[in-house]
């Protein structure tokens, strides 16, 4: 009954929380069960352009090391986080938060190939975190009921305590680096005298994701109108 309950919550979670969390437990479990080796995930620009292993593309991102605190640490914040973005300022825009993810993550590889950078989930995280913090200024973070400040010092918190736990903080300047950009080219600047939005989530990721707008002058037949039906 406890499994039940638990995957009826599951299931109320937005539709892209829901995907990229599952595909980042999965993938953990496959590499923990020994079905898959981290050898196999991480980004390398010679095996996918030269051997065609496109799937590094995405697996670079479903991969946050093995089970244990640095991993549920993260999974934490992107189920957090990436729930509030989906249910807050993207609700009832799916496809644009995919459109988000796809800019930050070939953002993220692009620049992850300069900086060697084998694994940038960690970085998808930052980015997640970042925006939503720009979006959320007035709100106020109790940071593992140790400090509390406002939502915008979060992306630095993050990274301080990465550094604590004696990781590479190159990783999470990239992300809130591209968080950044996002939220200027998304926030900023078509706000800006003269501005425009740059980002424009192709259509066909509307056609497939979005429910399809209300035309406003479609004028319902009589049986679908309220009220007794008139024979």
């Amino acid at each position: 009954m406890a499994w039940e309950g638990l995957a009826a919550e599951f299931l109320q979670v937005p539709t892209v929380t829901r995907a990229y969390t599952a595909a980042c437990i999965l993938t953990t479990a496959a590499v923990q069960l020994e079905l898959l080796t981290p050898f196999q995930l991480y980004f390398n620009p010679h095996l996918v352009f030269r051997k065609f292993q496109v799937w590094r593309l995405v697996t670079n991102f479903l991969f946050f090391g093995p089970l244990g605190f640095s991993f549920f640490f993260n999974m934490l914040f992107v189920f957090r986080y990436c729930r509030m973005l989906e249910e807050g300022s993207f609700r009832g825009r799916t496809a644009d938060f995919v459109f988000m993810f796809l800019f930050g993550g070939i953002l993220m590889t692009l620049l992850g190939f300069l900086g060697s950078l084998f694994f940038l989930g960690q970085a998808l995280v930052a980015m997640l975190v970042y925006v939503w913090s720009r979006r959320s200024p007035q709100v106020r973070v109790n940071f593992f009921g140790l400090l509390t400040f406002q939502a915008p010092f979060l992306p630095w918190a993050l990274m301080g305590f990465s550094l604590l736990l004696g990781n590479s903080i190159l990783v999470d300047l990239l992300g809130i680096a591209v968080g950044h950009i996002y939220y200027f080219l998304e926030d900023v600047f078509p706000n800006q005298p003269g501005g425009k939005r740059l980002l424009l989530t192709p259509s066909f990721l509307k056609l497939l994701l979005d429910a399809p707008e209300e035309d406003p002058n479609y004028l319902p037949l009589p049986e679908e109108q309220p009220g007794p039906l008139q024979q």
